[in-house]
């Protein structure tokens, strides 16, 4: 079983942003993060969205994002 469960977009954004990431622009849903240690990271998703599992292992991959930042 994954070690991820599915989270609200509103949860996983406020998250990103505790452990550094900021918005550096927007447009419509689709929010730009960035953070000095890692690319920037496009966040294509409504507040109220559900985040699956794999999605959420996808982003952290490119987030450094942990179970445990949630």
């Amino acid at each position: 079983m994954s070690q991820w469960s599915s989270q609200k977009a509103k949860r996983v954004l406020a998250a990103l942003l505790r452990i550094g990431w900021k918005i550096k622009r927007q447009s419509g849903s689709h929010k730009i993060l960035s953070h000095p240690d890692w690319a920037d990271f496009v966040f294509a998703f409504h507040d109220n969205e559900e985040i699956g599992p794999r999605m959420l292992a996808r982003i952290s991959k490119l987030t450094a994002l942990t179970p445990d930042d949630l």
